[in-house]
């Protein structure tokens, strides 16, 4: 009991917090990447809104580097897997889940605009709500390699990164307590995510 007081006493609470913090982020921007359910700009911006009433510009570029970077590696071994799909008879279930989430309008559309733009579409896809995946499906498509699209995603993952801090920042400037900014940047977040899909069944309806 005395060993853990010591060490209680002796390891700060902030730091303890970004030892479990800053792996958990990359965790799940990583699986959410993979599996694109997660709501993983409503993590950043979260991460964004603590680490920005700690008032540490570090802490902030901690947050933008980690989110980034797992990001990135997600993207890129989803689509490492969506290639080994198909070159595969069977396909895969990756591949699958790919094709599930890019509907077929939004797919014509992303291949014009990645055969007109190139690695341009790849960076805007990413700051677009579910505009990755019908993108990263039109890169299959198009055979492109695995290097390529990575060269392509590192912008993207990085702008994709800075938008959601700023959201968080955005959230953490108005509110004095943190969890109040975490509420604010996560309403903000889903809403944004909200917004295409609403805006395709008004044009639906109007058609």
């Amino acid at each position: 009991m005395t060993f853990l007081a010591t060490v209680a006493t002796t390891v700060p609470t902030e730091s303890t917090q970004q030892v479990v913090g800053y792996p958990s982020l990359f965790l799940l921007v990583f699986i959410g990447a993979l599996v694109p359910v997660v709501p993983t700009g409503a993590l950043v911006s979260s991460a964004a809104v603590v680490a920005f009433h700690h008032a540490a510009p570090f802490t902030l570029l901690l947050v933008f580097g980690v989110a980034a970077l797992a990001a990135f590696l997600g993207d890129v071994a989803l689509y490492w897997l969506g290639r080994r799909g198909m070159g595969s008879k069977n396909g895969s279930r990756w591949l699958a889940a790919i094709r599930d989430r890019a509907p077929e309008d939004r797919l014509a559309q992303a291949q014009v605009k990645l055969a007109d733009h190139g690695v341009a579409v790849l960076v805007l896809s990413r700051l677009v709500p579910a505009g990755r995946i019908p993108v990263m499906l039109a890169c299959l498509l198009a055979k492109w390699p695995v290097r390529r699209f990575a060269h392509g995603d590192v912008p993207a993952c990085l702008a994709w990164a800075l938008a959601y801090q700023l959201i968080g920042i955005l959230g953490g400037s108005l509110f004095r307590e943190p969890w109040q900014g975490v509420v604010a940047a996560v309403a903000l977040t889903l809403l944004i995510s909200a917004v295409p899909g609403l805006w395709r069944r008004v044009r639906q309806r109007s058609a």
